[in-house]
């Protein structure tokens, strides 16, 4: 055996074959490696800390139950990403159909925040503007901007075709450019944001 091969990592399908045959410390290395990117994109979601950490540990422990299920079709992270893309728009939904958010209640007034109170000011109107938009539009810019997910990364999380993405892409882009152009002309925070 060589220095290099005693060296190699095991791949993410390996590490599963050892989950699956009753090793079960094993799917430890998979969170170490897949954590962080399941916590950024409970990030884009929630925005909370505390939110995130929960979905991350939620993911996680379906990933875990429903390793059984992993063809191997495509990479494990991906197949990872799916389930926590689901579970994040999942959540959403319930959110929304048990509570309305109070449009005041996320803007945190403090004496000399001005520029925080902007900077926030704007993030709410943009997510008012994508709430807005159709679901899918909404899903696929969500993903795009704020997860810097490429169209074919998407598409595997999805299950959206690519030309389809691209398309709600380019419609939730002009969207929301006209809808947040209007509340410029307005006076509203919006010049805050980078174009």
């Amino acid at each position: 055996m060589s220095p290099a091969s005693a060296a190699r990592e095991p791949s993410d399908e390996e590490i599963i074959g050892r989950v699956l045959d009753g090793d079960t410390e094993a799917f430890a290395v998979l969170v170490r490696r897949h954590r962080s990117r399941v916590r950024r994109l409970g990030m884009s979601f929630f925005r909370d800390e505390d939110e995130a950490d929960d979905f991350t540990q939620d993911v996680l422990v379906k990933a875990y139950t429903a390793l059984g299920s992993f063809k191997g079709k495509s990479l494990f992270s991906t197949w990872l990403l799916r389930i926590a893309y689901n579970t994040a728009v999942n959540s959403k939904k319930r959110r929304r159909e048990t509570a309305r958010l109070d449009p005041e209640a996320d803007i945190p007034g403090s004496p000399g925040a001005d520029e925080d109170h902007l900077r926030d000011e704007a993030a709410r109107t943009v997510r008012e503007a994508m709430a807005a938009l159709p679901e899918k539009q909404a899903l696929c810019i969500e993903l795009y901007f704020f997860y810097d997910m490429k169209y074919a990364d998407i598409s595997e999380v999805t299950g959206f075709p690519v030309n389809t993405i691209k398309s709600h892409v380019f419609r939730a882009k002009r969207i929301l450019r006209e809808r947040l152009g209007e509340r410029e002309e307005d006076g509203d925070a919006l010049r805050e944001i980078p174009r």
